[in-house]
């Protein structure tokens, strides 16, 4: 008989304190400031993340740069944060003060699983970054061949947009790419993408024309073909 009592005891006791625990947690995330959560964003603490939406978090919250929580994801890297957030209703196209939005910046990184995901949760084409550019074009610049292929085979995807500079993604490829081979494979995935070869820049210079000046053999043979 006292065994029972003291087994049903020690179970009160331990009843007690997981709802003091819990109590205690609901406390702390019920508390979270905008500050904890860009904090939980970076450190890619998803559960402090879920807590503080499951409490009516603003999901498009944005820091003091105009940056919101799917950007500070998508700068981190951390797709797991950025698809609970897309999931959540986070807006992919939502820009901060210098015009980046989630998808513009994933496209200029090259994080093509996370271009992926924008583009089957709105992306959309007539945002633009700080150039007026797309997320095409700095991805041409860089040299990001898998992210440059998603977006050039993109359903209306504007592959042949001109940014301020007056350069498409082809003359940025031309222009600010050392001729390399993965420069090579972006202005042959850009041809049979059926973008424009022939787009002059603000000067009537042409793609063909900068391959030659700068003597990039392969890339002339490519757009010439």
């Amino acid at each position: 008989m006292e065994t029972k009592l003291f087994l049903i005891l020690i179970s009160f006791i331990f009843t007690l304190q997981s709802c003091e625990a819990q109590q205690n947690l609901n406390s702390s995330s019920a508390k979270m400031t905008k500050q904890d959560v860009i904090k939980a964003i970076n450190q890619n603490d998803t559960i402090a993340v879920v807590n503080a939406i499951q409490r009516g978090f603003d999901i498009n919250t944005i820091d003091d740069e105009g940056r919101s929580l799917l950007l500070l994801a998508t700068i981190e890297g951390n797709y797991e944060m950025a698809k609970l957030l897309v999931i959540q209703g986070a807006n992919v196209n939502q820009q901060a003060n210098n015009k980046d939005s989630a998808f513009l910046y994933s496209g200029a990184t090259g994080q093509t699983k996370l271009v992926e995901l924008f583009l089957a949760n709105g992306a959309r084409f007539d945002i633009f970054n700080r150039y007026y550019g797309t997320a095409l074009i700095p991805a041409c610049e860089r040299g990001h061949i898998e992210t440059v292929k998603l977006l050039a085979n993109t359903k209306d995807f504007p592959i042949d947009h001109i940014n301020r500079l007056g350069w498409t993604g082809l003359m940025e490829a031309v222009i600010l790419g050392d001729g390399s081979l993965k420069y090579q494979q972006i202005v042959q995935i850009l041809k049979d993408a059926d973008a424009n070869m022939h787009i002059p820049d603000h000067d009537g210079i042409t793609p063909l024309q900068h391959a030659e000046q700068r003597v990039f053999k392969e890339i002339v043979a490519i757009i010439k073909s």
